[in-house]
This record gives C-alpha cells, structure tokens and sequence, in this order.
C-alpha cells in the first residue's frame, strides 16, 4: 500500500511538473479566452447599481489548486463596469498590483468560466461601492505580490470583504491567499460571521457561521460547512454531501 501511494504521489507530481513546463514553454494566454461571460448585467440595458464579486479557477497549471477573485462595480446609471483586482504580473513592471480599470465585468478568466459568489443591486450596491472607492487607496499591498502564500488577488478581495462591515461574502476554499492577514495573527472571517487565526497564510484555523470550519496547512483548506452540508478539499473545492 505504501509503495502505491509512492507511486501516486510520484505519478501526480510529474503530471503538476508537465504542466508548469508546458505553461512556460508556450503562449496560450495570448490566444487564451477573455470575453465576457455572459453573466452581468448589461450596462446598457440595466440603470441600477450593481456589485459583484466573481472567482475563476487561475491560468494554467494553476487552475488545479486556485482560484482567482475580482470585484466588479457599475454605479447607478453608468454605461461601463469598473474592475478592482490585483494582477501579480504588474510586479514584474515594477507597478502598482493593484488595478482599477472599466472594464467587462465577468471576462472568462484566460479560459476559465466565472462565478458570480457575490451580487447586491440597487441602494445597497450603491452604498458598498462607496464604502470600496473610500477603502481602496487604504489596501496595504498595492506594490507587494507573492503567489503563495500571498498577498495575491485573494488577499485584495478578503481584505476588502473584512474592511466592509455590511459585504459579508464567502471566499472558495481554493481562494489560496484570502488567509493571509500580514503580521497579524488574528482577524475576522471575510464573510464577517466568524473568527481565524492564522500564521502569514501558511496555517490557521478559521471557524464561522458561513464558511463552517477551515483548516489551512500550507495554504491548502481542508473544511466542513454544516450550514451548506459541503465538504472542503484542496483542488476540488466545496463538495456537496446532498
């Protein structure tokens, strides 16, 4: 049995290493799909305000193990969508991660469909796009990117979600970064429903009434949600028990 596991293990890690190798080696993400997913509300279409949070599994090799969150805001009457996210690849240009740009809301993220986890319209998309423009310019990490254990888009998001006393959303277990809380060691949930400890991203515990409760070993989560009847695993993410 111990050999067998060897073996998978080996198997696994040659398969995560083709696709790093691959990932590098080629273009795809010039070719890759960023078109709208069909998803928001059409700014031509639809005059009130709109607020969103959406994830996508991440580029490439990635994918397996991430997913990558954003925030996207049409203010009441407006004709586009402002995008909020933090882009790790701007670090290499010695410019700022964080971006704000209008743009569409719900892009594939390089092929990978979104999800919307987040959505409020009307008055109260029009006071939490307050909240964010006055909250934004306060984000901690705006020239600082690391991959894992973070800060890294997650981290934005989660941030962001702490900081706003009324956003109350849940983060996918697979949002690696969301846990990383700087220096500190102790923090509300992003969903504001509970309480986490953790150690730079790299280990914790988080434990709250939307998220359940979540174990973080090297940014991997491992969790039980009771309130959803959902398992949380590394690379599969939530499962339904029903």
């Amino acid at each position: 049995m111990r050999k067998v596991a060897i073996f998978l293990l080996v198997l696994l890690g040659l398969l995560i290493f083709e696709k790093v190798i691959e990932s590098v080696s080629d273009d795809n993400w010039k070719t890759a799909k960023r078109n709208s997913a069909g998803i928001a509300p059409d700014p031509q279409d639809y005059s009130e305000a709109v607020f969103q949070i959406y994830a996508a599994r991440a580029y490439s090799w990635k994918s397996y193990f991430a997913t990558h969150t954003w925030i996207a805001v049409k203010e009441q009457d407006a004709p586009h969508y402002s995008v909020y996210q933090v882009l790790g690849y701007y670090a290499f240009f010695d410019k700022p991660v964080l971006s704000i740009h209008d743009d569409i809301p719900d892009r594939y993220w390089f092929n990978n469909l979104p999800n919307i986890i987040y959505d409020k319209r009307g008055p109260e998309a029009v006071q939490l796009i307050k909240e964010l423009k006055d909250l934004v310019p306060y984000y901690p990490y705006q020239q600082t990117y690391f991959m894992w254990p973070g800060p890294n888009s997650n981290t934005f998001v989660a941030w962001v979600a702490r900081n706003i006393v009324n956003l109350n959303v849940e983060l996918p277990n697979t949002a690696i970064g969301k846990d990383f809380i700087g220096d500190e060691f102790f923090a509300a949930t992003p969903s504001g429903t509970g309480y986490q400890i953790s150690f730079f991203g790299v280990f914790g515990i988080l434990v709250g009434k939307a998220e359940g409760v979540e174990i973080n070993i090297a940014g991997l989560v491992f969790g039980f949600d009771p309130m959803d009847l959902q398992i949380k695993l590394p690379m599969l993410g939530e499962v339904n028990l029903l």
